[in-house]
């Protein structure tokens, strides 16, 4: 099974990002990730077998820590990926500790994962040509009280996730 651990917005963020993507699509082409498939990915395990499944599950079980809001106000495009995406400007500490903690967790379990840096983002848009295209302001509030754990197939059609466990955060004041 491809697995990741991913923060997934709820209904409200899906749709201001999904009406975003239309807004950018309009300039930049390329295709609007589906509406479902909107997430901020925390750590990529890649492929697990299907017994060490527990083995991922506990890891997520050891993760305490508060709820915490999104404020997602950066949009930017990779043009060499052709990707439009979205990001917090200012991330807080928590999404680092959060990424961090079920990085080490994993890792102690004998999983190996991406070396590269952890650059938060959701993907709005693919194939998408956005160079010297003014890109218009944003400010998306989202309030994050859980993560969970995806197994992602891929098809010609794109992929197609299966949520395989949510894991709480902490109720946080500010955060209901």
């Amino acid at each position: 099974m491809r697995l990741f651990f991913a923060l997934w917005p709820e209904e409200l963020v899906c749709r201001q990002l999904a009406e975003l993507s239309l807004k950018v699509r309009q300039s930049c082409g390329g295709r609007a990730t589906p509406f479902d498939n909107l997430h901020l990915t925390l750590v990529f395990l890649g492929q697990v077998a299907e017994e060490e499944i527990g083995k991922v599950r506990g890891a997520a079980e050891e993760v305490q820590l508060p709820g915490f809001e999104l404020r997602l106000t950066d949009l930017g495009f990779w043009p060499a990926k052709g990707i439009a995406w979205i990001a917090p400007g200012n991330p807080p500490r928590t999404l680092f500790d959060l990424a961090g903690k079920l990085a080490s967790r994993l890792a102690a379990r004998g999983f190996r994962l991406e070396t590269r840096p952890y650059v938060p983002h959701l993907t709005l848009l693919r194939r998408a040509r956005c160079d010297g295209v003014s890109l218009p302001a944003v400010d998306i509030a989202w309030p994050v009280r859980q993560f969970v754990l995806v197994a992602s197939t891929l098809s010609s059609h794109g992929a197609s996730y299966e949520r395989l466990g949510v894991w709480p955060l902490a109720a946080k004041a500010g955060v209901d």
